[in-house]
């Protein structure tokens, strides 16, 4: 048997993984002219890769509008990664900007979405940027949590501010910001409780530790990101709608994005929420938290 070829990383550090999107597309769009059951096809094929029922309605439409009467396997593929690449285009997908110091970047989601590894990430690749960083330690609900961030913190070579396990979170993330305001540090990223996004109260104090930020420092946080486990699907959707109500999300890290052959929920976020994915996670080392890039993201969704 011929061995097959070795499938090259995208940009983003992914490869094509068997079942995907793209192999859907290769078997339905060969080079002859496109049937009108090919576009019910597609249709299915986008919605099985987690782009959402809504969304891939709307990209069908449009794909459709721009190949015209007689469109073939080739010009709907490049028209598809288009209309893709658009909406994620759109609403600013891999732009993150700190803005003036201390930035403060307020970290959210649900328990086992890999929240505290992906700050200590994103800590060690501003680091590596020459930032100065401090964490703060506002998951109060587990003395686990304090000490997991500690670790990450003298891993990273970064100070974590922390209380005793049951303290007052928003009061953690007052002190982190007035030590980064006292020593002239960068970047204070202040790490939550996992939570999921149907507990009202768990939820509110999310909305109650950003005030607390926003009147220690008008104009913070700067960013509030959402980690999201892309192996999810639509469910990620329905935690950014509930964690945008009460956090006010402005970006979102897609983790494990490496380990599923579906990844289409970063474009149903993009299009439905209007949300930038600003970070992907590609693997379990530090340097493994890529910028998101709308053009290799789109590589690796359609690819074979």
């Amino acid at each position: 048997m011929m061995a097959r070829p070795r499938r090259e990383p995208t940009g983003l550090g992914l490869r094509p993984r068997p079942g995907g999107l793209g192999g859907r597309l290769r078997a339905l769009l060969g080079r002859d002219g496109v049937a009108e059951s090919t576009w019910d096809q597609l249709e299915e094929a986008l919605i099985a890769a987690d782009v959402g029922a809504e969304t891939t309605l709307s990209v069908i439409a449009a794909t459709q509008a721009r190949v015209g009467a007689s469109p073939t396997g080739e010009t709907v593929r490049a028209a598809l990664a288009e209309e893709i690449r658009l909406r994620l285009d759109r609403v600013g997908c891999g732009n993150f900007e700190l803005g003036p110091a201390p930035a403060v970047i307020l970290v959210v989601g649900v328990n086992g979405s890999g929240k505290t590894t992906t700050i200590a990430k994103l800590a060690a690749r501003l680091v590596r940027e020459g930032h100065s960083v401090v964490l703060a330690a506002a998951d109060t609900f587990r003395a686990a949590a304090i000490e997991q961030l500690r670790l990450w913190g003298d891993q990273v070579g970064v100070p974590v501010i922390a209380q005793r396990p049951g303290a007052d979170p928003g009061a953690v993330a007052f002190d982190a910001v007035a030590t980064a305001e006292s020593r002239g540090i960068d970047v204070v990223i202040v790490d939550t409780a996992g939570r999921l996004q149907n507990k009202t109260q768990l939820m509110a104090e999310l909305a109650k530790i950003r005030r607390v930020i926003e009147r220690r420092q008008r104009g913070q946080p700067r960013h509030v990101l959402l980690v999201l486990d892309a192996t999810t699907g639509q469910n990620g959707l329905s935690q950014a709608e509930a964690f945008s109500r009460e956090a006010g999300v402005t970006g979102i890290v897609l983790t494990k994005l490496d380990g599923t052959s579906k990844g289409g929920v970063a474009v149903a976020i993009a299009d439905r929420l209007e949300l930038p994915i600003l970070f992907a996670g590609v693997g379990e080392e530090l340097d493994s938290l890529a910028p998101f890039d709308p053009e290799a993201y789109v590589e690796w969704l359609l690819a074979a």
